[in-house]
């Protein structure tokens, strides 16, 4: 059901890096995105996939890893993702790709988390370097980066505390919680 896969579904961040990802399940999970829905359907987006572990390393060194966890410079060696795919969009088949990659992106997480994997959307990229690194054409922007690999995480959802701090955690064990809104907060109104 749907539902489970939303509430299993969290932003990853430690894999078994050693666990791999062939390209035939990134095409996979890239073909749930281009079936999604698009603005107007012009469907601007366009993907690069890496499951190699070079290529991995050099898109690795450009991303940047939970902004909250301040003393985490993220994922060491062995607990990196075994593979990502890039979110382009293409320049000259749209100005403005406004939530396509959003839609998009969460179609392939999904699909990432019924087959077993897990991911991170990653908005932090140096994409000057991404680019000069990966011959990025002009005509492409980078819109984000997802981590893709078999999750050695294990999460939490809690209620949002009373002082309203929504900032994700890692106890001692390594757990990683995610406080989450409560329904009736987020709705402002409703008519019956």
């Amino acid at each position: 059901m749907i539902a489970d896969l939303i509430k299993k579904n969290r932003s990853c961040r430690r894999f078994y890096q050693d666990h791999a990802v062939d390209l035939e399940t990134l095409k996979g999970l890239v073909d749930l995105a281009r079936l999604s829905a698009s603005a107007g359907n012009l469907q601007p987006l366009n993907y690069i996939l890496s499951c190699n572990l070079q290529q991995n390393a050099r898109i690795f060194s450009c991303l940047g890893w939970a902004g909250y966890l301040k003393d985490w410079p993220g994922p060491q060696e062995g607990e990196r993702p075994a593979a990502y795919i890039i979110v382009l969009g293409d320049a000259t088949k749209s100005n403005d790709f406004g939530c396509d990659h959003g839609i998009a992106s969460q179609s392939i997480l999904l699909g990432a988390t019924e087959i077993g994997l897990a991911g991170c959307m990653i908005g932090s990229i140096n994409r000057e370097k991404l680019r000069e690194i990966l011959k990025i054409p002009s005509k492409f922007k980078i819109l984000l980066v997802l981590a893709i690999g078999k999750p050695k995480e294990k999460f939490v959802i809690e209620a949002v505390g009373p002082d309203d701090n929504i900032r994700y955690w890692r106890d001692s064990k390594g757990v990683h919680h995610v406080p989450k809104r409560n329904l009736n907060d987020i709705i402002v109104d409703y008519y019956k």
